[in-house]
């Protein structure tokens, strides 16, 4: 089976993920062009498993200090160059069309009346109709990456056909050596560096886009982006701290790691996964970087982590084998091998889900 597979490039979140599909996809046979959008080409790293993948310009949302800034992300948008890109991808030697929120493989899709799979968390929303998003974010959501067959990935289903996280495997057992991971790169790096100096008692590992080499301030070790090195921290630290996107919160809360985490302001998708993290009671919100909170969060236990079954391997049969299960089949199946800890069963149950 030939597949294109479009990617968001906007954050790390979105190639993570697609990171631990494509592998899923290539032990099963399937051929996989991929295309990115939403970043300069040149800040792109760790790319290997996707091969010869292209890069297109595509559309992204503009941040500042922790902020959505409306007005720098409509001066970005390049509407010709997106039309012209949509109108050139040809998909006719495809048999499958996947895109994890990405704008230029969804249009081409939908313009050459192909099926497109959606496959993010993003995708959420058009089952649950989160009433943090409002009109305005509802309708980016439908918009901006249209699909034909939405696959929702989530930390609970909710009584809908979503799908449990696609976390890589790892290695190693996870362990604690007292350190944590600080994963901030919509925020001001000297506002969390001034934070983290607040609490010198605790050693801080910082990585940020903004960091060109490792450096020591104090307390806090302040490190570039690199894919294996952050993984490496992330599995040995005794907590993490980091806005509200969905992979490296999952992969936290497989790894039974404490998470403070900060929704980027205006960024609906972040908000929700917010509200949704404190119902199901897997991790501790703060609206701002707040010493009050940080102090609060230092002092609690590391929780037990929660046991996702293997998505991606599901999911990548799942597709070459012609989507012969339905998806509430394979959403069923998948929430079944999935063990959640005492405290999070009982939210679970409080919300009136058994």
């Amino acid at each position: 089976m030939k597949i294109l597979f479009g990617v968001q490039g906007t954050g790390n979140g979105h190639i993570s993920r697609c990171r631990t599909l494509a592998k899923s996809l290539k032990k099963v046979g399937a051929d996989v062009d991929y295309i990115f959008s939403g970043r300069d080409p040149k800040d792109y790293f760790d790319m290997d498993v996707f091969g010869n993948y292209k890069t297109f310009r595509g559309v992204t949302f503009a941040t500042l200090n922790g902020k959505i800034n409306f007005r720098k992300t409509v001066q970005r948008i390049r509407a010709f160059r997106l039309i012209k890109d949509v109108r050139d991808l040809d998909l006719s030697t495809y048999d499958c069309i996947i895109s994890d929120f990405e704008p230029v493989s969804a249009w081409a899709a939908y313009h050459q009346h192909r099926e497109c799979i959606g496959i993010s968390n993003q995708v959420v929303c058009q089952y649950l109709k989160p009433k943090e998003y409002g009109l305005i974010a509802n309708v980016i959501m439908k918009y901006y990456a249209p699909v034909t067959t939405p696959i929702g990935l989530h930390w609970f289903h909710f009584g809908h056909k979503l799908l449990p996280p696609m976390i890589d495997t790892f290695q190693v057992a996870p362990t604690e050596n007292g350190c944590i991971v600080v994963y901030l790169p919509f925020e001001n790096m000297d506002e969390i560096v001034e934070l983290l100096k607040l609490f010198p008692q605790h050693q801080f590992i910082c990585f940020h886009p903004n960091i060109k080499q490792v450096t020591q301030c104090n307390n806090v070790t302040l490190h570039p982006l690199c894919r294996n090195g952050f993984m490496d921290a992330v599995i040995s630290c005794s907590g993490i701290i980091t806005n509200t996107g969905f992979a490296l919160i999952s992969e936290a809360l497989t790894l039974g790691k404490k998470i403070l985490t900060k929704p980027v302001s205006g960024q609906f998708e972040q908000i929700y996964n917010a509200q949704c993290l404190q119902s199901l009671d897997m991790a501790t919100v703060m609206e701002n970087l707040s010493s009050i909170k940080l102090k609060y969060w230092l002092a609690l236990p590391s929780p037990t982590p929660i046991i996702y079954p293997n998505v991606a391997d599901e999911v990548a049969n799942w597709i070459v084998d012609g989507r012969k299960e339905s998806l509430l089949s394979l959403s069923q199946r998948l929430w079944s091998k999935t063990i959640f800890p005492e405290n999070v069963k009982q939210r679970i149950k409080s919300l009136g889900y058994v």
